[in-house]
């Protein structure tokens, strides 16, 4: 039976982070960090590709658009380790995202929104096979649900500049347009 691409990567983070919390460190607290997708207007990112697409027409829907979208706008990434650096009662495990993932479908309108598109061609999910073969990854990047949420961030008093998607969109357009013409 075949293991797909999500199932792996979650066995090597679970068998990373066991081993982390294995390893004797007496004099080293441990944070085991586990990041959402991180969007920057930098050239061939995460956010440059979906804008891409975006701005191609092709920004729609991928799936059926219900599978959830963590993300984290890079001022709160980095905001966010300073924290986890300054924070020392804070160790093990922590999610750094944006406290408000999701479904794929509102994520690529907002988007859209943004950018100011009204049209996103959807991709279905063999459309997203046929591509995947050329790109040479997986559609599970695509159409597995990610629903994280920054739990520990939240409670230890992390206040995020960027808490939802329309805001960290419109400033990422706003970026892009400026560094890019």
């Amino acid at each position: 039976m075949r293991r797909t691409l999500g199932i792996l990567v979650f066995d090597v983070a679970k068998s990373w982070e066991r081993a982390a919390d294995e390893a004797d460190t007496p004099r080293t607290r441990k944070v085991l960090l586990r990041s959402a997708m991180t969007m920057s207007p930098d050239k061939d990112g995460i956010f440059d590709v979906l804008l891409g697409l975006v701005r191609k027409g092709l920004g729609g829907t991928s799936g059926d658009g219900k599978q959830y979208l963590s993300w984290i706008h890079e001022a709160d990434f980095i905001r966010a380790i300073r924290w986890l650096i300054e924070h020392e009662e804070l160790s093990g495990a922590v999610n750094v995202s944006a406290p408000n993932p999701l479904p794929n479908a509102e994520f690529m309108r907002i988007l859209r929104e943004a950018w100011g598109t009204k049209i996103g061609l959807p991709a279905t999910k063999l459309m997203l096979e046929i591509g995947a073969i050329f790109m040479r990854t997986e559609t599970e990047l695509v159409l597995k649900s990610r629903r994280v949420v920054p739990t520990r961030l939240l409670e230890s008093g992390f206040e995020f500049e960027f808490p939802d998607w329309k805001s960290a969109a419109q400033n990422l357009c706003r970026r892009w347009r400026s560094e890019n013409g």
